[in-house]
């Protein structure tokens, strides 16, 4: 059957009203565009969508807009929206090939994209099109599709990609080529000056500036972090207090962190990450001692790469920590399901420090683990 098209997921998100200008990132977008792609790459809550819709508002250029979601993990159900996405800002310029893609038996995926690249050649304006929520895709085929559009992109088009992970594209060559602007988590965090804008001009605390920059260090400038906590302090009459027992598993955060990130998760990940939140830092073979798991190493990568609130100590990526307050979230989830689990959690730390030459990492995890007498000795 054709595949419905469904036009809301084409709209420009409307800019909010009030938000922090964020100017740095306005410049970084606008050189991006004389590249072939743009990623924004973070975990849930930094602002991808937001910095892009105040971007497009502020922009005269053509953008056009496509949100994803799982079901267009189909490759001819993806060519149709992303068809139908520039349809909205050059009628008629692919027209024939969404009528082809709308037809019983498709084209293949390949013939489309030739045409489409070569419709896009021929046409005298410069294209934008955005890709939100790229991760919600999982195909190995809409990927190639991707990656081949990339490859012979004409001048005329540029593709800005909004995704919780690295997409499956040839990232490495792009970069290697200068064809690729990067915007990242560490981009994205507020920075001490955006936070207090943020929480006084925004949402209209009023906060000592001890007290915004506790609340800067306990986020770590996560965007959503900063929101949760101004909407709870509107409930408290002491802010202050409050700041103080700020924490991941604050209802309103671990609602949040547990639908859009916890809850989303494998069995298998979702007990490496409440296992792991016993450790400070993180290194693939001392998770593979705590966890009793193969390749930790590997699964750190892996979660990294999918900006999984987790923060690399060192340029090598050998040692890596928690956000802070996903960690404390999940070190809450950890004492409610397997609290007789933490200490042999702490007890296999505590092992592995010792043996590696760490005293004060062995005592600490003892302590936790209530092995006074190993800790005396």
């Amino acid at each position: 059957m054709p595949t419905p098209i469904l036009v809301t997921k084409l709209f420009l998100p409307t800019p909010r009203d009030a938000i922090v200008p964020r100017r740095r990132l306005i410049e970084l977008l606008d050189q991006g565009v004389d590249r072939d792609l743009t990623i924004l790459c973070a975990p849930a809550g930094f602002g991808k969508t937001t910095l892009l819709s105040a971007w497009v508002a502020a922009s005269d250029r053509q953008v056009a807009w496509v949100s994803l979601d799982h079901t267009d993990s189909d490759p001819t159900r993806f060519l149709t929206y992303v068809i139908a996405g520039l349809e909205t800002i050059a009628p008629g310029l692919t027209d024939q090939w969404l009528q082809a893609l709308q037809s019983p038996q498709p084209p293949p995926t390949e013939s489309v994209l030739v045409a489409l690249l070569n419709e896009i050649s021929s046409s005298p304006a410069q294209l934008i099109l955005v890709l939100d929520d790229y991760h919600a895709v999982d195909s190995a085929a809409v990927d190639t599709a991707l990656a081949f559009l990339l490859e012979h992109v004409p001048p005329q088009l540029h593709l800005i990609i909004s995704s919780r992970q690295d997409p499956g594209l040839p990232l490495a060559r792009l970069r290697a080529r200068g064809q690729l602007t990067e915007v990242r988590a560490a981009d994205l965090r507020f920075t001490p000056a955006e936070t207090a804008e943020y929480l006084t001009s925004v949402m209209g605390l009023r906060l000592t500036e001890d007290d915004i920059a506790t609340l800067e260090r306990r986020t770590e400038g996560w965007i959503t972090g900063l929101q949760l906590a101004a909407l709870s302090m509107r409930e408290h009459h002491d802010a202050a207090e409050f700041i103080r027992g700020f924490a991941g598993d604050h209802r309103y955060i671990a609602d949040y962190l547990v639908g859009e990130v916890l809850g989303r998760q494998p069995d298998d990940v979702r007990d490496f990450l409440l296992r792991t939140a016993v450790l400070d830092r993180m290194s693939g073979p001392l998770c593979d001692v705590v966890t009793g798991q193969q390749n930790s190493h590997a699964r750190l990568e892996a979660l990294y790469r999918g900006n999984f609130f987790l923060v690399p100590l060192d340029d090598q990526r050998h040692w890596y920590r928690y956000h802070h307050l996903f960690g404390e979230l999940l070190r809450a989830y950890l004492t409610e399901e397997q609290s007789g689990q933490v200490p042999a959690l702490h007890r296999r730390a505590s092992q592995w420090f010792e043996h590696h030459g760490s005293l004060a990492d062995a005592v600490r995890h003892s302590l936790a683990a209530g092995d006074v007498e190993h800790v005396a000795d």
